[in-house]
């Protein structure tokens, strides 16, 4: 879940998954000026969501569709804010942008005027995303200073060293804004922990008094993931169920959602969190596996840096922005 600091409304059609890299999938030209949702008055268009959702097989749509809105919303709400900070771009900046993207269409033989028309962009509409982009990025390289950077890199070193964490988790996604229905899956996760650990703790205890504190831990942690698995095939809402919530490997930054990553690296394997909420729901995580990375040097990660501090930023930004603003998605979509 790795991105560069931002990526505009286009992007998604743009940069992400490149029309030249792939022949785009048939959808039905939205109807003129279909809102998919108003942002603070501010309405997103329905093309938006569809150019997302041209790079998506169309069995996919449903489950697309939620997040490819929910992040052009974000963009929305990134734009608006920003948009009264008095950040100045010029417009040979942005017709420079624009001449990369129409070297890069050349450099893999298509058309220019046939992308836009593919991806249903005017070169208007490219140009003021385009702006967008600018301004995000002289936005985020002026907080972006050396000394940001590297206090990062100090607090935070797992994230760069190449540290990485295997897990199973259980999702329970309760509807936005429905105080009830979160508090009653929080109140299920932590059941399931101590049902996990409680028959987990018995298991093991049927062992020989011989055996060593090894060896029972070592059974206790098998004994969690079989119990855990279960659980997440019967539970989880994330498609991760069918093989028990196991998540693989991950980095600490780059793959996950922060607190899912924050919380998963905080644990020891064989430990399980309390109900961890993201904005996806609420896990119930089980470290099952880390594997230590090697020491660097701020030098030799600096991008890498400056990549998860701009994300950061714009996810903070983001949530900070979504707690006033007023959203209203159009009904049917």
């Amino acid at each position: 879940m790795p991105r560069f600091c931002r990526l505009s409304a286009c992007a998604i059609g743009l940069l992400t998954c490149p029309v030249w890299a792939q022949q785009p999938i048939a959808t039905p030209a939205p109807a003129a000026n279909a809102v998919a949702a108003t942002v603070n008055g501010q309405p997103l268009p329905e093309v938006a969501v569809q150019r997302g959702l041209k790079r998506v097989p169309p069995a996919e749509h449903a489950k697309a569709r939620p997040e490819i809105l929910n992040y052009l919303i974000d963009n929305l709400l990134l734009d608006q804010y920003l948009a009264g900070q008095k950040i100045l771009v010029d417009i040979k900046e942005v017709d420079a942008r624009v001449g990369e993207i129409q070297s890069e269409v050349k450099k893999h033989g298509q058309d220019y005027q046939k992308m836009l028309k593919d991806l249903m962009l005017t070169e208007e509409e490219l140009k003021a995303q385009v702006t967008a982009d600018l301004r995000w990025e002289k936005f985020a390289v002026g907080k972006a200073t050396e000394a940001a950077l590297k206090q990062l890199y100090d607090q935070n070193a797992e994230m760069f060293d190449g540290s990485l964490v295997r897990a199973r988790h259980i999702l329970l996604t309760p509807a936005a804004g429905d105080a009830a229905a979160a508090a009653q899956a929080k109140i299920q996760l932590t059941q399931v922990k101590q049902q996990v650990e409680a028959e987990a703790a018995k298991e093991v205890a049927k062992m020989p008094a011989s055996a060593d504190p090894l060896a029972r831990e070592t059974e206790r942690i098998k004994k969690l993931e079989d119990l855990f698995g279960k659980q997440a095939e019967k539970s989880s809402t994330c498609p991760s169920k069918k093989d028990g919530g196991d998540l693989n490997w991950f980095p600490r930054a780059g793959s996950m959602v922060e607190p899912f990553a924050k919380a998963a690296f905080a644990l020891k394997p064989g430990q399980m969190s309390d109900p961890v909420q993201s904005p996806f729901g609420y896990h119930l995580i089980l470290v099952t596996g880390r594997k230590p990375g090697q020491p660097t040097k701020f030098e030799e990660v600096k991008e890498e840096v400056k990549e998860i501090f701009c994300n950061r930023l714009r996810e903070d930004l983001v949530g900070k922005l979504r707690e006033s603003a007023k959203i209203v998605i159009t009904p049917g979509k």
